[in-house]
């Protein structure tokens, strides 16, 4: 049985790593002034950074036309029996309930996972799906293990500034304006298919603090603690266009979990495109016995 493992470029891998992992990654669409471009294709992290920053650009998030969609199940279908779909969390896009509804025509040929996930944690079911497939797992049972296990990872989220969030309407102008005013950074929270907020910090320095109390809270409540062999959970980390700050937050998690293995990853633009350059995450998901190990 040969099962092939597809995500989307939510999940931060870029084309060239995935061809080095052995999979396929579906390139979100974004007009940018009335151009479409594709993630990672003809839209570079460096440019579309540049172009978010011009107050007068109209960028819009966008979903992936069932055509391009269906075209690429299809060509890997050629060479595969089944196929395994990791796309972002429908609790952030209809692009998963749409992939539901195509995968319908493809008599169980595929399997589209609906589990919450999102950036570092998305990719970590990547890697969890392609260690199944390689233990001779079916596209079934894939889907049902990740499914059955996606409320066991949480992201923590912290932005540099308000516009982005209240050009997206998810703050109004004057709450915007007096966080700004105060230096106030919201801490969001991504659990299964919830945005929510978390908590407020004054300056990024407390923001930091307070996620990596959050991801303490998580490991104790959640995974039976810190463990000093690390087997719990996976630690992740991800930035919008601020890698040296991301480094040094790197550094701060490392001294309260040193053993713990920490992948981080720039996140995908069409989350940044959402919260703005500056931003910063973490994440901690369970490690599964029958997924990737550290």
């Amino acid at each position: 049985m040969s099962v092939a493992i597809v995500t989307d470029s939510n999940s931060g891998i870029t084309q060239s790593h995935a061809k080095e992992l052995g999979i396929s990654v579906l390139p979100m669409p974004f007009t940018i002034n009335g151009k479409t471009y594709y993630e990672d294709i003809n839209l570079t992290q460096d440019q579309f950074y540049e172009k978010l920053e011009d107050p007068q650009a109209d960028i819009h998030t966008s979903q992936p036309l069932p055509g391009d969609v269906m075209a690429l199940w299809d060509k890997i279908l050629e060479d595969h029996d089944e196929l395994v779909y990791i796309p972002m969390s429908s609790g952030l896009s209809g692009a998963c309930e749409n992939a539901l509804v195509f995968a319908e025509d493809y008599n169980g040929r595929v399997q589209v996972v609906n589990n919450q996930r999102i950036s570092v944690t998305q990719y970590l079911s990547v890697l969890d799906a392609m260690k199944m497939a390689e233990d001779g797992k079916d596209a079934v049972y894939i889907k049902h293990r990740l499914e059955e296990t996606k409320f066991e990872s949480n992201i923590f989220i912290t932005v540099d500034t308000m516009t982005y969030l209240r050009r997206g309407g998810r703050v109004t102008p004057a709450a915007a304006a007096f966080a700004e005013l105060l230096g106030i950074k919201p801490v969001l929270r991504i659990y299964g298919e919830k945005l929510d907020a978390y908590a407020k910090a004054r300056g990024m320095k407390n923001a930091k603090k307070v996620m990596i109390k959050a991801l303490i809270t998580d490991l104790e409540k959640k995974y039976g603690g810190i463990r000093p062999d690390a087997s719990n959970a996976w630690i992740g980390m991800a930035y919008t266009h601020n890698l040296d700050e991301a480094m040094e937050f790197r550094k701060e998690v490392e001294e309260t979990l040193p053993n713990y293995h920490i992948d981080m990853y720039p996140l995908s633009l069409s989350v940044s495109c959402h919260i703005g350059p500056g931003a910063l995450a973490v994440t901690c998901t369970s490690i599964l016995e029958d997924g990737i190990q550290p």
